[in-house]
């Protein structure tokens, strides 16, 4: 039995609600890690996901930021932040579920976009992810599956972009943004995408300005990061493009990994 798992930022649940509810239809994922549900916690539209089948929990924070996990299947256990870092804004949400083929441990993480670069803002990012590494690298001891889905706001390579030099001076292509990145790799980490794929120019995000999606001026920001069991277990992964032409469409889409349950 394969297991679904994807991550999506959907940018505003409530703005985008009629839209998110088809991508979720036609994707069909078991567990869906949401970024940026931009509400609180009450305000998340309950009914509709569970109307789905879908159990919730949600880390809320009014009009900005916000993490989601829904799951097909029982969730065990949550927790909500970084055990380790002390700030104000909800960006990660981490919860096992009771999965058929066994339990599965899964984080849904919006890491902070960093720009300016030269002020707090990349001083937090950094720190952000310096926080992420070494939580990871503690439950890389448990030996089990886990899989830390959603947007990163790093561009890794070169040819996750259609032109390095229009992004030079940004947070999410500094050489310590990336390396940042690496380093999560580094303790044992695999990114889903390049283990299946990894070909140039395919992309989770175009922005809304300058005609981005018309052009296909994109970046790959959104990012699968498996531990050895789960890597083990992967056997797909798509970016489910097709969202960012629909009607209020997010400036991100969905990538999925399928999994052997």
């Amino acid at each position: 039995m394969a297991l679904k798992i994807a991550a999506w930022n959907v940018n505003s649940i409530l703005a985008r609600l009629p839209t998110a509810l088809k991508v979720f239809e036609d994707v069909g994922a078991d567990i869906w890690c949401l970024q940026e549900i931009k509400c609180e916690d009450p305000r998340f539209p309950r009914l509709e996901f569970e109307a789905m089948g879908y159990n919730i929990e949600t880390f809320g924070q009014k009009s900005y930021n916000g993490v989601a996990i829904l799951s097909k299947y029982r969730i065990e256990e949550f927790t909500r932040g970084i055990p380790g870092l002390e700030h104000e804004h909800s960006r990660y949400i981490e919860a096992v579920i009771a999965a058929p083929g066994g339990p599965v441990r899964v984080a849904s993480i919006y890491a902070p976009n960093g720009n300016p670069i030269g002020t707090e803002k990349f001083q937090f990012k950094l720190q952000f992810m310096e926080a992420l590494r070494a939580h990871l690298q503690s439950l890389l001891l448990l030996e089990e599956r886990f899989v830390i889905a959603g947007d990163y706001n790093v561009i890794p390579r070169d040819v996750d972009c259609v032109d390095p030099r229009t992004w030079v001076t940004d947070a999410l292509f500094q050489p310590e943004t990336r390396a940042a990145y690496r380093a999560l790799q580094n303790i044992g980490l695999t990114d889903a995408y390049m283990q299946v794929d990894g070909a140039a120019h395919k992309y989770t995000f175009w922005d809304y300005q300058a005609g981005a999606w018309q052009r296909d001026n994109g970046i790959r920001i959104d990012h699968l990061l498996l531990s050895p069991q789960a890597a083990d277990a992967l056997e797909s992964v798509d970016i489910y493009k097709q969202a960012r032409s629909m009607e209020k469409a997010s400036d991100h889409v969905p990538i999925i990994g399928t999994f052997t349950d």
